[in-house]
């Protein structure tokens, strides 16, 4: 940096008048590439892409997960997709690896903003299909329980007196034997939330392990999709309300405890 021509040090005082200069560096590559990996497409305009996410894909490059993610697979279908920054171009909300169903993309800046004032306010309709292990007392009820970062393990969420608050809402769809298949609506979006309020009242989620549910045969995760999506379009204004089925691993659990 330079002030009025010369060198400036570090903490040196301005005067009414300075002259500033400031060379910035070049910005540096994020190394986000275009990987043709096959995606189902539910909905697809100019504003938007809505994606029946497959389970075990990362949403955006992170730690341990560079590429092979979904904005990978985005910029394949997208390749001027540039909304937002970093390594999260046109993401607005995100799935637990292992969760599949639907996620929502923006492709312009106008349909970010109006997802994430969406997401924001609450208003935005997030079913998912889940099995739990036993039977909840109450075929139907909401869970109400702030969620943090577990102090004793910073990988896992948990109920927190001083977390965020967040609100799960469950009705029973089918009990099948030793587990229950739910409908589950969640008015916030917290990390890891339904695996961690069901964990609380001692249903965890089948198959996930991280919470306490137990291994089902034939699955290599949590029994958890995103089934259903619905949202004003940002650009229309239209009400959009979209369904993912089951994947066949899920279904094919359902078949043998049925």
């Amino acid at each position: 940096m330079r002030v009025d021509g010369a060198p400036a040090r570090a903490g040196a005082r301005l005067r009414a008048g300075s002259r500033v200069e400031v060379e910035l560096p070049a910005a540096a590559d994020v190394g986000l590439r275009p990987e043709p990996i096959p995606l189902r497409i539910v909905h697809r305009d100019d504003a938007i892409l809505v994606i029946d996410k497959p389970a075990g894909l990362v949403v955006h490059p992170a730690p341990g997960h560079p590429s092979g993610t979904l904005v990978n697979a985005i910029l394949a279908i997208d390749p001027a997709l540039a909304v937002g920054l970093g390594q999260r171009p046109g993401i607005v909300h995100r799935l637990d690896r292992d969760t599949s169903g639907l996620i929502v993309v923006a492709r312009d800046d106008a349909a970010m903003a109006g997802l994430r004032a969406q997401w924001q306010a609450r208003s935005v309709l997030k079913l998912y299909l889940a099995l739990v292990e036993g039977r909840p007392r109450e075929p139907a009820a909401t869970i109400e329980a702030p969620i943090g970062r577990d102090r004793r393990d910073r990988k896992r969420m948990a109920i927190d007196a001083d977390g965020r608050p967040a609100t799960s809402r469950y009705r029973t769809l089918a009990a099948l034997g030793h587990h229950t298949l739910l409908e589950v609506r969640i008015e916030s979006g917290r990390t890891h939330q339904i695996r961690v309020h069901m964990a609380s009242i001692g249903h965890p989620v089948a198959g996930d392990v991280v919470y306490g549910g137990h291994p089902l045969p034939g699955l290599d995760r949590q029994f958890l999709h995103a089934s259903r999506l619905g949202f004003s379009h940002p650009t229309t204004g239209e009400w959009l309300e979209l369904d993912a089925p089951l994947p066949p691993d899920l279904a094919g659990v359902l078949e043998r405890l049925g």
